[in-house]
């Protein structure tokens, strides 16, 4: 007697390597494309991160995704990873130092640990026939501009860091590794300035340090772990003399990088390498966004305004229309959303 075998109809679930899968923006990633059915593997060496990240993203997906905790500057390791998964058909690549003020203390670590990382990767994906591939850039690639708001042909500026310097940099790196790939397929994300926290609050920023970034320490300063913060710079030629800023909540980044993988999958671009803004089309000052945050949380916030920090470009947002037409994707979330989200996170993780 026969025993009758049944094949499941269902179609697999592409796999996804998520570089930095533990990190802000990479640990909501993660959640946005595992609610869009992919499966997802993770590499992250917690340097700029922690474990605990893997409970708050079962927490909310009911999924343990698998990390390699490994360094990507070490090809050997990185290397193993893909021979363990030859059926990886996408790479998300957010593995990168990102502190602006670091970067000019210490401009050697941001260089090796960026460019090796992403060469590694490259080298990888080339070997294993990976054909998609998002790399997570910013908008810091822009300078200082003089027209705005920014597009994706703003002429790139000087580099105002050298963490800005890497992202050009590893820009021109992949915009190579197409030309001399053409069935390899590459989007550029040139977020803004990703901020809030996944509405569960199971998962948000988790600054090593003191922050640098300003909502994080708006949300540590009016929880009492910082006795007062300083808004660099109040003589800026802007409307109250503040930077302003494009603030984009970090569920709408994570999901313009399903859209970006699901965009290459459908094999309708004309382009091998296309290059996306991701911001919310609208600036904000830094004081403006202060008090945002003063009307959701309900607390008044102890600040005091400084000088000028070196890095800083006086004024950058973002023209958003290539990214809404060609990968179907829309913002969600608005300023009140962000700081709110954010002050769950931060009520969570403790006073």
């Amino acid at each position: 007697m026969y025993s009758r075998k049944f094949i499941s109809l269902q179609p697999m679930k592409k796999k996804i390597l998520v570089t930095g899968g533990t990190g802000y923006i990479g640990s909501h990633t993660v959640t946005d494309l595992l609610a869009s059915g992919f499966e997802v593997i993770s590499i992250d060496n917690y340097a700029r991160s922690s474990a605990k990240v893997l409970d708050g993203i079962e927490e909310i997906t009911g999924v343990k995704i698998k990390n390699y905790n490994i360094d990507l500057c070490n090809f050997a390791d990185t290397y193993q990873v893909f021979a363990e998964n030859t059926d990886i058909e996408g790479i998300i690549h957010f593995a990168a130092y990102k502190s602006v003020p670091e970067s000019v203390e210490f401009p050697m670590r941001y260089y090796e640990n960026n460019l090796f990382s992403l060469i590694n990767v490259l080298k990888c994906a080339e070997q294993f026939g990976v054909k998609n591939f998002v790399f997570s850039s910013s908008c810091s690639v822009y300078g200082n501009v003089d027209v705005l708001p920014v597009t994706e042909d703003t002429p790139l500026s000087k580099p105002e860091c050298a963490y800005a310097a890497t992202k050009q940099m590893g820009e021109q790196i992949i915009l190579d590794f197409a030309k001399a790939n053409g069935d390899y397929n590459h989007c550029v994300l040139r977020y803004f300035n990703p901020v809030g926290a996944h509405v569960t609050a199971a998962i948000g920023e988790m600054p090593v340090g003191k922050p640098n970034n300003l909502v994080p320490l708006i949300t540590q300063t009016a929880a009492g772990l910082h006795e007062k913060m300083y808004v660099w710079g109040n003589d800026y030629d802007t409307r109250d003399g503040s930077c302003i800023r494009d603030y984009i909540h970090v569920m709408d980044i994570a999901n313009a990088h399903t859209k970006a993988l699901q965009f290459m999958m459908r094999n309708t671009h004309n382009s091998n390498c296309e290059i996306f803004n991701l911001g919310s089309g609208l600036g904000v000052s830094v004081l403006e966004a202060i008090r945002t945050f003063e009307k959701v949380s309900e607390r008044q916030l102890n600040y005091e305004l400084g000088p000028r920090r070196e890095g800083d470009v006086i004024a950058v947002y973002a023209n958003n229309e290539k990214a809404m037409q060609l990968l179907c994707w829309n913002t969600q979330y608005n300023l009140e959303d962000m700081m709110l989200t954010a002050w769950k996170w931060q009520l969570k993780c403790g006073e």
